[in-house]
Protein backbone atom coordinates (compact mmCIF):
# COMPACT_ATOMS: atom_id res chain seq x y z
CA UNK A 1 0.00 0.00 0.00
CA UNK A 2 1.62 3.26 -1.09
CA UNK A 3 -0.33 5.09 1.73
CA UNK A 4 1.95 3.51 4.07
CA UNK A 5 5.03 2.88 2.48
CA UNK A 6 5.33 7.07 2.65
CA UNK A 7 5.70 6.98 6.31
CA UNK A 8 7.04 3.69 6.90
CA UNK A 9 4.05 2.05 8.23
CA UNK A 10 2.21 -1.22 7.88
CA UNK A 11 -0.81 -1.33 5.92
CA UNK A 12 -2.62 -2.23 9.48
CA UNK A 13 -1.41 0.80 11.10
CA UNK A 14 -3.23 2.90 8.57
CA UNK A 15 -6.16 0.83 8.84
CA UNK A 16 -5.99 1.95 12.55
CA UNK A 17 -5.51 5.32 11.97
CA UNK A 18 -8.97 5.06 10.07
CA UNK A 19 -10.56 3.56 12.58
CA UNK A 20 -9.22 6.10 15.20
CA UNK A 21 -11.07 8.70 13.50
CA UNK A 22 -7.07 10.19 11.93
CA UNK A 23 -7.99 9.42 8.58
CA UNK A 24 -11.39 10.06 7.06
CA UNK A 25 -13.64 6.72 6.46
CA UNK A 26 -12.40 5.38 2.90
CA UNK A 27 -15.00 4.37 0.64
CA UNK A 28 -14.86 0.32 -0.01
CA UNK A 29 -14.86 -1.59 -3.60
CA UNK A 30 -17.27 -3.97 -4.34
CA UNK A 31 -14.73 -6.91 -3.26
CA UNK A 32 -14.65 -4.80 0.48
CA UNK A 33 -11.17 -3.09 -0.11
CA UNK A 34 -10.04 0.34 0.88
CA UNK A 35 -9.97 2.96 -1.53
CA UNK A 36 -7.38 5.51 -0.33
CA UNK A 37 -7.70 8.94 -2.05
CA UNK A 38 -5.08 12.01 -2.02
CA UNK A 39 -7.26 13.43 0.70
CA UNK A 40 -6.26 10.56 3.11
CA UNK A 41 -3.02 10.90 1.70
CA UNK A 42 -2.66 14.20 2.54
CA UNK A 43 -4.37 13.79 5.96
CA UNK A 44 -1.95 10.99 6.82
CA UNK A 45 0.92 13.40 6.49
CA UNK A 46 -1.14 15.87 8.08
CA UNK A 47 -1.05 13.82 11.19
CA UNK A 48 3.25 12.40 11.18
CA UNK A 49 3.62 16.13 11.11
CA UNK A 50 1.77 17.19 13.62
CA UNK A 51 2.74 14.28 16.17
CA UNK A 52 6.24 15.77 15.94
CA UNK A 53 5.24 19.18 17.05
CA UNK A 54 1.89 18.24 19.21
CA UNK A 55 2.34 14.86 20.57
CA UNK A 56 1.04 11.72 19.16
CA UNK A 57 -2.48 13.02 21.70
CA UNK A 58 -3.14 16.44 20.46
CA UNK A 59 -2.18 15.35 16.74
CA UNK A 60 -4.77 12.70 17.59
CA UNK A 61 -7.28 15.24 18.67
CA UNK A 62 -6.97 17.48 15.83
CA UNK A 63 -7.63 15.00 13.10
CA UNK A 64 -10.41 13.68 14.52
CA UNK A 65 -12.22 17.11 14.72
CA UNK A 66 -11.62 17.85 11.57
CA UNK A 67 -12.79 14.61 10.47
CA UNK A 68 -15.87 15.38 11.77
CA UNK A 69 -16.10 18.43 10.63
CA UNK A 70 -15.10 20.86 13.68
CA UNK A 71 -12.80 22.69 12.19
CA UNK A 72 -12.56 25.36 14.67
CA UNK A 73 -12.03 23.30 17.41
CA UNK A 74 -9.19 21.49 15.59
CA UNK A 75 -7.49 25.40 15.79
CA UNK A 76 -8.45 25.88 19.33
CA UNK A 77 -6.30 22.79 20.07
CA UNK A 78 -3.69 24.11 17.21
CA UNK A 79 -3.72 27.39 19.37
CA UNK A 80 -3.90 25.73 23.03
CA UNK A 81 -0.52 23.68 22.15
CA UNK A 82 1.08 26.61 20.90
CA UNK A 83 0.59 28.61 24.28
CA UNK A 84 1.89 25.64 26.21
CA UNK A 85 5.18 26.14 24.13
CA UNK A 86 4.92 29.76 24.81
CA UNK A 87 4.96 28.70 28.62
CA UNK A 88 7.33 26.19 28.25
CA UNK A 89 9.44 29.46 27.20
CA UNK A 90 9.35 31.66 29.41
CA UNK A 91 9.44 28.79 32.08
CA UNK A 92 13.37 28.69 30.68
CA UNK A 93 13.51 32.13 30.23
CA UNK A 94 12.97 32.09 34.52
CA UNK A 95 15.08 29.63 35.29
CA UNK A 96 17.83 31.55 33.26
CA UNK A 97 16.98 35.02 34.97
CA UNK A 98 16.73 33.21 38.37
CA UNK A 99 19.98 31.40 38.13
CA UNK A 100 21.96 34.34 36.75
CA UNK A 101 20.74 36.12 39.98
CA UNK A 102 21.26 33.71 42.14
CA UNK A 103 24.51 34.21 44.91
CA UNK A 104 26.52 31.35 45.60
CA UNK A 105 25.99 30.12 48.41
CA UNK A 106 28.69 29.20 50.97
CA UNK A 107 28.54 26.38 53.29
CA UNK A 108 27.35 26.74 56.73
CA UNK A 109 28.40 25.25 59.69
CA UNK A 110 26.12 23.25 61.00
CA UNK A 111 23.43 24.95 58.83
CA UNK A 112 20.83 27.64 59.08
CA UNK A 113 17.45 27.28 60.95
CA UNK A 114 14.09 28.28 59.52
CA UNK A 115 13.90 31.71 61.58
CA UNK A 116 17.33 33.64 60.38
CA UNK A 117 17.22 32.11 56.17
CA UNK A 118 13.98 33.75 56.26
CA UNK A 119 14.39 36.76 57.69
CA UNK A 120 17.50 37.13 55.69
CA UNK A 121 15.34 36.66 52.35
CA UNK A 122 13.08 38.56 53.89
CA UNK A 123 10.00 36.06 54.28
CA UNK A 124 8.04 34.67 56.94
CA UNK A 125 8.93 31.40 58.16
CA UNK A 126 5.36 29.87 57.35
CA UNK A 127 6.25 30.66 53.74
CA UNK A 128 8.99 28.56 53.67
CA UNK A 129 6.83 25.38 55.57
CA UNK A 130 4.43 25.98 52.51
CA UNK A 131 7.72 24.86 49.88
CA UNK A 132 8.56 22.10 52.31
CA UNK A 133 5.30 20.70 52.51
CA UNK A 134 5.15 21.13 48.35
CA UNK A 135 8.41 19.34 48.23
CA UNK A 136 10.26 22.15 47.08
CA UNK A 137 12.80 22.36 50.29
CA UNK A 138 13.63 19.18 52.10
CA UNK A 139 15.77 20.46 55.18
CA UNK A 140 16.93 18.00 57.98
CA UNK A 141 16.07 18.30 61.52
CA UNK A 142 18.54 19.14 64.20
CA UNK A 143 18.58 15.57 66.39
CA UNK A 144 18.58 17.14 69.59
CA UNK A 145 15.54 19.87 69.48
CA UNK A 146 13.85 18.85 65.96
CA UNK A 147 13.82 22.19 64.89
CA UNK A 148 14.75 22.20 60.50
CA UNK A 149 17.96 22.95 59.25
CA UNK A 150 18.85 24.33 55.98
CA UNK A 151 22.39 23.33 54.80
CA UNK A 152 23.69 24.70 51.58
CA UNK A 153 21.52 22.73 48.88
CA UNK A 154 18.72 23.53 51.01
CA UNK A 155 19.27 27.34 51.05
CA UNK A 156 20.17 27.29 47.22
CA UNK A 157 16.51 25.73 46.49
CA UNK A 158 15.16 28.05 48.93
CA UNK A 159 17.07 31.14 46.93
CA UNK A 160 16.02 29.48 43.57
CA UNK A 161 12.30 29.03 44.40
CA UNK A 162 12.21 32.71 45.83
CA UNK A 163 13.46 33.94 42.36
CA UNK A 164 10.97 31.70 40.97
CA UNK A 165 7.92 33.10 42.87
CA UNK A 166 8.89 36.37 42.44
CA UNK A 167 8.77 35.88 39.04
CA UNK A 168 5.15 34.74 39.04
CA UNK A 169 5.42 31.27 38.85
CA UNK A 170 3.31 28.76 40.40
CA UNK A 171 4.63 26.27 43.07
CA UNK A 172 3.55 23.21 40.29
CA UNK A 173 5.34 24.68 38.17
CA UNK A 174 8.46 25.08 40.04
CA UNK A 175 8.93 21.64 41.92
CA UNK A 176 9.72 19.91 38.57
CA UNK A 177 12.52 22.52 38.36
CA UNK A 178 13.72 21.97 41.55
CA UNK A 179 13.43 18.12 41.16
CA UNK A 180 15.71 19.01 37.85
CA UNK A 181 18.32 21.02 40.00
CA UNK A 182 18.70 17.96 42.19
CA UNK A 183 19.41 15.40 39.64
CA UNK A 184 21.65 17.45 37.55
CA UNK A 185 23.50 17.78 41.52
CA UNK A 186 23.42 21.35 41.65
CA UNK A 187 22.42 24.97 39.67
CA UNK A 188 25.70 24.79 37.26
CA UNK A 189 24.74 21.04 35.57
CA UNK A 190 21.76 22.65 35.46
CA UNK A 191 22.73 25.04 32.95
CA UNK A 192 23.39 22.23 30.30
CA UNK A 193 20.02 20.75 30.61
CA UNK A 194 18.72 24.18 29.76
CA UNK A 195 20.30 24.50 26.83
CA UNK A 196 19.56 21.06 25.78
CA UNK A 197 16.11 21.88 26.90
CA UNK A 198 15.84 25.52 24.60
CA UNK A 199 17.09 23.14 22.03
CA UNK A 200 14.10 20.88 22.40
CA UNK A 201 11.59 24.06 22.37
CA UNK A 202 13.17 25.40 19.45
CA UNK A 203 12.52 22.25 17.52
CA UNK A 204 9.13 21.72 18.93
CA UNK A 205 9.00 25.19 17.60
CA UNK A 206 9.79 24.46 13.78
CA UNK A 207 8.04 21.28 13.79
CA UNK A 208 4.82 22.82 14.45
CA UNK A 209 5.59 25.43 11.65
CA UNK A 210 5.88 22.24 9.51
CA UNK A 211 2.50 20.79 11.09
CA UNK A 212 0.67 24.27 10.73
CA UNK A 213 1.54 23.83 6.93
CA UNK A 214 0.31 20.15 6.20
CA UNK A 215 -2.66 20.45 7.88
CA UNK A 216 -3.40 23.71 5.71
CA UNK A 217 -2.81 21.59 2.95
CA UNK A 218 -5.49 18.60 4.27
CA UNK A 219 -8.36 21.64 5.04
CA UNK A 220 -7.37 22.44 1.42
CA UNK A 221 -7.95 19.07 -0.89
CA UNK A 222 -10.59 18.45 1.78
CA UNK A 223 -12.59 21.40 0.88
CA UNK A 224 -11.94 21.22 -2.96
CA UNK A 225 -12.88 16.84 -2.52
CA UNK A 226 -16.11 17.86 -1.29
CA UNK A 227 -16.70 20.80 -3.63
CA UNK A 228 -15.89 18.81 -6.40
CA UNK A 229 -18.66 15.74 -4.57
CA UNK A 230 -21.19 18.46 -4.41
CA UNK A 231 -20.29 19.83 -7.99
CA UNK A 232 -21.01 16.28 -9.07
CA UNK A 233 -24.34 15.33 -7.08
CA UNK A 234 -27.63 15.54 -9.08
CA UNK A 235 -29.22 18.60 -9.90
Amino acid sequence: MDLAREHGLSPQAVRNYEQAGVLPAAARTAAGYRVYTPVHAQALRAFVALVAGHGHATATAIMRAVNRGAVDEALRLVDDSHCQLVEDRRTVQAVEVALRDLAPVAPERGGTFIGPLAARLGLRPATLRAWEAAGLVRPGRDRRTGYRVYDAADVRDVMLVHQLRRGGHLLAQIAPLITQVRSAGGVAPLESTLRVWRDRLSARGRAMLAGAAELDAFLRVRAAASAGSAAGGPD
